[in-house]
């Protein structure tokens, strides 16, 4: 499971710059979603081996302390409690501002490791100046230019040598669900449904990210944990920005799942942070469910249903092999249909193809409709296999692997998911030189 590292500051200090940089260099592995919550970024970055997630958390101050106060105040606080690590960036250029005081107050607060980042370091001069930010009280600081990449070496194997540790002992061997969307879109009303009055015991899991619950769904056949990160907690302390304290938490719930059940209002239809919650998912590698609630509170006609759902799978294209259920989590209506699905979910996300059979069957199509050949050149697929890896992921071996583009490799996917069941779950393609 991944750990959170929050980058705060003022604006325009670079935050979204280092943003860029932990999370696009060629160091990092890329998993970028841009622009979640209006301008705050959500992205995964991998150093030495060791994953975590970095949240940009964006600056609100225009010209007084006033609006500090409302706003960076609010959103420092909230990422103060979410993550595990703070990045708190200050701009050499402009030295010591009175809200770099006013968040190194807030973070000394706090017993959470903060990291603060002098930004726009770039050269010996401006490395000098930086001794200035020994004032703002802390021990030491990491001089970076997030520009050009100089410090960010060093400033990584920091973040990474603070993470908390991640517990060897083994989450249970069954498949965890969890309920994501934006707020009242009903939730919790279906987490009620689902659990009734026997609500069975609460066990938070040493090892996950922190605040992770486990509720044990053992009915009707079914068997699995209900996965809810911080949701079933008092409410924060701090008045909440709702919109980026619904995501913070979805980014940490769907990192602790297999599965999760993205709950639309139906009585408002797809919004945009509905898809940035399944960008979410779908970056993540987890099996989806669509679950459109409320659905006893929209006035139908003949064919309401599946105009609906004709707009939801064209919104979402070019990834639309998944599941879309009509529910109403209060009335209990088609809940057991959702619990079938789950595990339908589990069983494709899990599901192996044998290496023969996989052959056998697509380069027959891939001799059928062969890649384009640019330039002249000839692409020849040899050989396939997938990959021992926690989602679907396939290798395609061939002689030009380079010259392979985006549209033929959704083509690839699509016939796999014609002759193999992999619906609700993300399918990874690489292809690699014979």
């Amino acid at each position: 499971m991944s750990r959170i590292v929050a980058i705060v500051g003022r604006p325009n200090v670079g935050k979204s710059t280092l943003f860029n940089r932990l999370t696009g260099s060629r160091d990092a592995i890329v998993d970028e979603i841009s622009g979640v919550t209006r301008d705050r970024n959500y992205g995964t970055c991998t150093w030495n081996g060791i994953e975590f997630s970095v949240i940009d958390t964006g600056g609100y101050v225009e010209n007084s302390d006033d609006i500090f106060e409302e706003e960076i105040n609010k959103q420092v606080l909230l990422a103060i409690e979410e993550s595990d690590l703070i990045l708190f960036m200050v701009d050499v250029t402009t030295g010591i501002h009175e809200l770099d005081k006013a968040i190194a107050g807030l973070l000394r607060k706090s017993n959470k490791k903060v990291i603060p980042v002098v930004n726009k370091v770039d050269n010996s001069q401006r490395l000098f100046e930086a001794n200035e930010f020994y004032g703002i009280g802390f021990k030491e600081f990491f001089p970076v230019s997030s520009i050009n990449g100089s410090g960010t070496g060093d400033l990584l194997d920091e973040v990474t040598g603070n993470l908390p540790e991640q517990s060897e002992e083994s989450v249970p061997d069954l498949p965890r669900v969890a309920i994501v969307g934006r707020p009242n879109v009903g939730k919790s009303s279906l987490v009620n449904s689902l659990l009734g009055e026997e609500r069975n015991i609460v066990t938070p899991l040493p090892g996950t990210t922190r605040d992770s619950i486990y509720t044990r769904f053992n009915k009707f056949r079914h068997d699995f944990y209900l996965v809810d990160t911080a949701g079933l907690r008092r409410k924060s302390k701090v008045s909440e920005d709702i919109e980026f304290y619904s995501v913070m938490r979805a980014v940490k719930t769907i990192e602790n799942a297999d599965v999760c059940l993205l709950m639309i209002d139906g009585t408002r239809g797809l919004e945009s942070q509905d898809l940035n919650i399944m960008s979410l998912i779908l970056n993540n590698n987890k099996g989806l469910i669509v679950l459109v609630n409320k659905w006893d509170l929209v006035e139908k006609e003949t064919n309401t249903t599946k105009k609906v759902e004709q707009e939801i799978r064209e919104r979402t294209a070019p990834f639309t092999d998944y599941e879309i259920v009509f529910i109403s989590a209060i009335n209990k209506q088609r809940i057991h249909k959702v619990l079938d699905l789950i595990e339908n979910v589990n069983n494709n996300r899990t599901r192996k193809i044998p290496t023969a059979t996989l052959n056998s069957v697509i380069l027959e199509i891939i001799k059928k409709n062969p890649p384009p050949s640019p330039k002249g050149k000839s692409i020849k697929i040899k050989y396939i296999t997938q990959l021992p890896t926690y989602s679907p992921s396939f290798a395609f071996f061939c002689n030009l692997p380079q010259y392979i583009k985006e549209p033929y490799k959704r083509y690839l996917e699509n016939r796999i998911r014609e002759n193999f069941e992999f619906t609700g779950v993300p399918i990874r393609i690489f292809l690699r030189k014979k």
